[in-house]
């Protein structure tokens, strides 16, 4: 029997969000991959921020998910190509960009398919978010000697804190959580701030930065106040980059501020599959060659069965959380 076509015997085992706060599991028939198409038998999948708010049941949110919905941070090994698929093999290691993960199998465009290397055999790679980090911090362009500030230390901070250290900037990582201000240092972070007094934060940096402020800062958190925050701390004719993901309604910002200083505010959300796809694979060369290690992040693994808890423990960050992943081995 042709590789592309093969059966398997087995079922497509898949998460629901039949309503908010709610998981099910669900059994269907294991389909072969349409023409151009690959079937990946999933290792895992990230837990992303962006699910709790429909995780939460907002009025716009529509139930049940689809099946494996909201999963969009999958990594396995494809199990089976569709007709016309000739540049992957049957039981090669990828990353991808799918939206439905949280589940046995997932199904991908062949143009969405990042090949991972022998060398990142065993290492969980959600490319998805591994690949946003690479986006905004290209977007960023942040060079040696720079002071960068990092508002928010989750996955995404952390990873943004790396890169700017290794690349010779001098970062300042501001957060909530102590534990995530003691993972910033871990990440090469020259100083750390508590973010919980506002004017204090802002007087701590101009010290900091003998009255200069910042290069450039990244706000990750999604939130108003962080995005106040971080315009107060960049410099005149600075970069503020929104790599937040700022999805509970409208925001307003300080123009009078932002026009004063002449800021350049770079939203670093990227919506071109394709342009996502060119930043996975730079991650998968900066984890390669050792650019880029997100290992320590992986805190908190989960069954499928238990995505409910992921999703509320990616919600409520105790003690030590930075990742949650949910594993299929």
């Amino acid at each position: 029997m042709d590789r592309a076509n093969r059966q398997v015997a087995e079922e497509l085992v898949s998460a629901v969000i039949p309503a908010a706060g709610e998981v099910i599991t669900t059994q269907s028939p294991l389909r072969s991959p349409e023409p151009g198409e690959v079937r990946v038998r999933l290792e895992g999948c990230g837990v992303c921020a962006s699910n709790l708010g429909p995780w939460s049941g907002p009025d716009w949110m529509t139930f049940p998910t689809e099946p494996g919905g909201l999963g969009h941070e999958g990594w396995g090994r494809v199990d089976a190509l569709g007709e016309g698929v000739d540049t992957l093999e049957v039981g090669q290691r990828v990353a991808m960009l799918s939206y439905n993960a949280y589940a046995s199998h997932d199904f991908v465009p062949v143009d969405r398919v990042v090949p991972l290397p022998a060398s990142l055999d065993g290492m969980p790679f959600p490319g998805e978010p591994l690949g946003c980090a690479m986006n905004i911090y290209r977007r960023s362009a942040i060079e040696a000697g720079q002071t960068v500030a990092i508002v928010g230390i989750g996955f995404l901070g952390a990873l943004l804190t790396q890169l700017a250290a290794k690349a010779g900037a001098h970062v300042i990582a501001i957060s909530r959580r102590p534990e995530s201000l003691a993972v910033a240092k871990d990440m090469g972070a020259e100083h750390t701030i508590a973010m919980e007094d506002h004017w204090k934060i802002i007087e701590d940096v101009r010290a900091l930065t003998e009255g200069k402020m910042c290069d450039c800062v990244i706000e990750a958190v999604g939130k108003q106040w962080p995005l106040d925050l971080a315009g107060e701390l960049t410099k005149e004719r600075g970069r503020l980059v929104v790599a937040g993901y700022h999805q509970d309604g409208p925001r307003q910002v300080n123009m009078q501020m932002w026009n004063w200083r002449g800021l350049d505010v770079i939203n670093a959300h990227e919506r071109d599959p394709q342009v996502y796809i060119a930043g996975i694979r730079e991650a998968v060369a900066a984890v390669s060659e050792g650019r880029l290690d997100p290992s320590p992040l992986f805190t908190h693994r989960y069954p499928l069965s238990q995505l409910d808890q992921a999703l509320n423990d990616t919600r409520d960050r105790p003690g030590a959380f930075m990742k949650g992943l949910v594993i299929n081995l």
